[in-house]
């Protein structure tokens, strides 16, 4: 994934350390590495310091709201470790809350439950860009 994460994190030990950290957030969650990838393009496009309009901060865009539900006060959703954790721990929430359905899940995740757009944008970027064994 190295070499396709290139362009967006083009300092080799950032993007390896980055890398090593989606692999182990996401697998500390029971994840897939490559669905938090794709996640990830689609909510941030690999910002570290992206804030939407609503106040999501960092590469998964987390709420600030969720520090005071499962974090400690002085969270930096910036630092990127933090942030890949809380993403990844919401979307497993979010997982069990609909039982497994990941679309659903994905659609909570970005709070647009009840639409279909935003977990296909998901789909397709896992599947176009960060799948093993495409390219």
């Amino acid at each position: 994934m190295s070499g396709r994460l290139e362009r967006r994190l083009s300092d080799y030990r950032t993007r390896i350390d980055f890398l090593r950290t989606v692999h182990y957030e996401a697998t500390r969650a029971g994840l897939d590495p490559q669905l938090i990838l794709a996640l990830i393009q689609i909510e941030s496009n690999f910002r570290k310091f992206a804030v939407s309009t609503a106040g999501a901060r960092g590469y998964m865009q987390v709420m600030p709201f969720w520090i005071k539900l499962i974090g400690r006060a002085n969270d930096n959703l910036f630092n990127f470790r933090i942030n890949l954790r809380y993403g990844c721990v919401i979307l497993k929430h979010y997982l069990e809350v609909e039982n497994g359905n990941l679309s659903r899940a994905l659609a909570r995740y970005n709070g647009s439950l009840g639409k279909t757009e935003y977990p296909n944008l998901v789909y397709s970027a896992w599947r176009n860009n960060w799948t093993y064994g495409i390219r």
